[in-house]
């Protein structure tokens, strides 16, 4: 019987790429984001693999995510893989210029969305004694660099809460991993600079990691022996050293 995950932030970047290596491997998927066109655009490809159900909604209202995964329809009900995959930086500013609402953006995404569906998913997983959890963290989560303050602060929230799932889970057999990505070039870099041209010269002199990259990773994480969990890695590109040393050719 195939299996069935529920990827968060599945209309681009890693979430959308993930979706695309699970449905190669025949797993059914709940492909979650607030582009509905996306969503459908997606569904529509990935639907000639596998069996897709698309589930529209903010991770950051609680009450929508809840009704959102409890509409979820009865094929798709048991999922046996977690992707908290939606999350997003929003600007750069030292910790005195920062913005209120970035800082509302970012733990309401990073933070309290991943809650509020892993919440609503868990029950399920202890009540089989079964199931998998991936939390797509950063190398943000692992150190803090300049005028990342919030954004670090949110991915090592969600490393607490990744190590906190894998203790609380551990009775019930549920294995709880974190991915934890260096510089990934997707549309993260336009969210976090607003589109400004210094997200053009993020990725710029050397070969920044891909989505599928980090898609390989997640299905190479999910597809180990019962008995083997990868519980934490973090992986850059060559080029990338640290959070704040890049090895550019110009």
């Amino acid at each position: 019987m195939s299996k069935i995950a529920l990827i968060t932030g599945a209309t681009s970047g890693i979430g959308e790429a993930t979706a695309y290596e699970f449905a190669k491997q025949g797993i059914h998927l709940i492909l979650c984001g607030r582009r509905v066109e996306r969503l459908n655009t997606i569904k529509t490809a990935l639907e000639k693999l596998t069996l897709v159900h698309i589930l529209n909604f903010d991770v950051r209202d609680k009450a929508e995510t809840l009704k959102a995964i409890a509409s979820i329809p009865e094929p798709f009900k048991n999922i046996d893989i977690l992707v908290n995959n939606a999350g997003n930086a929003h600007g750069l500013d030292p910790i005195h210029d920062g913005n209120l609402d970035d800082w509302d953006a970012m733990m309401d995404i990073n933070v309290k969305g991943l809650l509020y569906v892993s919440k609503a998913i868990i029950p399920q997983m202890t009540a089989r004694q079964s199931g998998h959890i991936i939390n797509i963290g950063s190398s943000a989560g692992k150190e803090v660099y300049a005028k990342g303050n919030v954004y670090c602060a949110s991915k090592h929230a969600v490393l607490a809460i990744t190590e906190g799932m894998r203790i609380d889970l551990n009775p019930y057999g549920i294995k709880v991993s974190a991915i934890n990505p260096g510089l990934v070039q997707t549309e993260f870099s336009q969210v976090r600079f607003k589109g400004g041209e210094e997200a053009n010269s993020v990725y710029k002199g050397f070969k920044a990691l891909e989505a599928k990259d980090i898609a390989d990773i997640i299905y190479f994480t999910v597809s180990r022996p019962a008995h083997v969990n990868i519980a934490d890695l973090l992986v850059f590109p060559t080029a990338q050293a640290n959070s704040s040393i890049v090895n550019k050719k110009f």
